[in-house]
């Protein structure tokens, strides 16, 4: 993806709830198995129990692993047919990110999407939208074109913090000049680390922070 020749600002956006108005790793996995709804259902409780029993990275490398075997190709012509289904229901976006992405654009920022999705889903949107970078859940991919199964980040929480914080240092750019767009309390570290947080939705950990600290709110 084209990376801009050091920009005087960063916006990060948060992609599920905050850009997508649902939730693309589910929606995905939802595409991918077609019609099969116990499989499906299936897939969405055992995800649901390894969160609970171990947090949200934990269940994001096992929500990679259902997809070992299958060639990173593969992966991604189906996240390009799911965007572009996607993208035509009239409540695929949340309106008020798309605008202030929008005028993110405008101004000539960086427009970079952070998720713990994986390039296959969230490319098509970067491209889209006119994200121009994916901070992402990157899949391990083997010699012979086949997907592992295992994630060499999982980009969920500390860690989308830890990788805004890697593009800033190579860019040169000053986190305190930058935006970032968050639904849930799992992004607090990325929005505390810009000058300019903005919570979208209403999320209570981070209404409190809003409200505390006078950041801006967007309506999901």
């Amino acid at each position: 993806m084209k990376r801009l020749s050091v920009p005087l600002r960063v916006a990060f956006f948060d992609v599920d709830e905050t850009l997508l108005a649902g939730k693309s790793m589910v929606e995905f996995l939802r595409h991918w198995l077609g019609r099969d709804d116990a499989a499906f259902r299936g897939a969405v409780a055992e995800l649901g129990a390894v969160a609970e029993r171990e947090g949200r990275a934990a269940a994001n490398r096992a929500y990679y692993r259902l997809f070992a075997g299958v060639p990173s190709a593969t992966l991604a012509e189906a996240g390009s047919r799911w965007y572009a289904r996607h993208r035509q229901r009239p409540d695929a976006f949340v309106g008020s990110t798309v605008a202030a992405l929008a005028g993110h654009r405008a101004a000539g920022d960086l427009v970079v999407l952070v998720s713990g999705s994986c390039r296959a889903v969230l490319e098509p949107l970067a491209a889209d939208v006119g994200g121009d970078e994916v901070l992402c859940t990157e899949l391990v991919v083997g010699g012979d074109g086949l997907l592992t199964g295992e994630v060499a980040r999982s980009m969920i929480g500390p860690a989308k913090y830890e990788a805004a914080a890697e593009l800033l240092r190579s860019l040169g750019v000053s986190p305190a000049v930058c935006f970032a767009y968050g639904d849930h309390s799992s992004d607090l570290d990325l929005l505390t680390f810009v000058g300019s947080p903005r919570v979208v939705g209403d999320d209570p950990v981070l209404a409190s922070w809003a409200r505390r600290h006078g950041w801006p709110v967007l309506p999901a």
